[in-house]
């Protein structure tokens, strides 16, 4: 799986971004995801804002949005998965991992790992697929020892 990603932000997260990227790729590896490519893209909050409130209709900052090409099956190719994009809000991973008192590169992981789920179809718009979907987070982040 081909895991691009891009920042938007004029904040050096080099280093950040490298783990992030590593993470993703090791994680689609060990859930056998096969041959495809997905981007996450790190912006600000005016730019996260835009997107919730053109596409989501939703008129306020978030830390994460998931757009699954999937949906479409027209991007589905015979052995090939375009899977989308993820955008992470930079603003909103930091104020958060120090709201919850982890460290920001848990946050980044953590949100990244959820929409990446969001593109493979989990959801938590019911307390059952709540639940197993941040059980999935969860087992996804202690398995490289990325904990709270």
């Amino acid at each position: 799986m081909k895991v691009g990603i891009f920042n938007e932000t004029k904040e050096d997260l080099t280093k950040e971004l490298y783990e992030l990227k590593d993470l993703l790729e090791k994680t689609c590896h060990d859930e056998k995801l096969g041959d495809g490519e997905f981007n996450v893209i790190i912006v600000d909050e005016d730019k996260i804002h835009d997107l919730n409130k053109n596409y989501r209709g939703i008129d306020r900052v978030t830390d994460v949005i998931s757009f699954a090409l999937e949906d479409d099956r027209t991007f589905n190719l015979e052995n090939y998965r375009m899977l989308g994009d993820i955008y992470i809000c930079l603003d909103k991973a930091k104020s958060q991992a120090l709201e919850y008192g982890h460290s920001f590169k848990r946050e980044l992981s953590f949100l990244a790992i959820h929409g990446l789920l969001h593109l493979l179809g989990y959801d938590h718009m019911n307390s059952e697929d709540e639940k197993i979907m941040f059980d999935k987070q969860e087992e996804v982040l202690s398995r490289y020892g990325i904990e709270r």
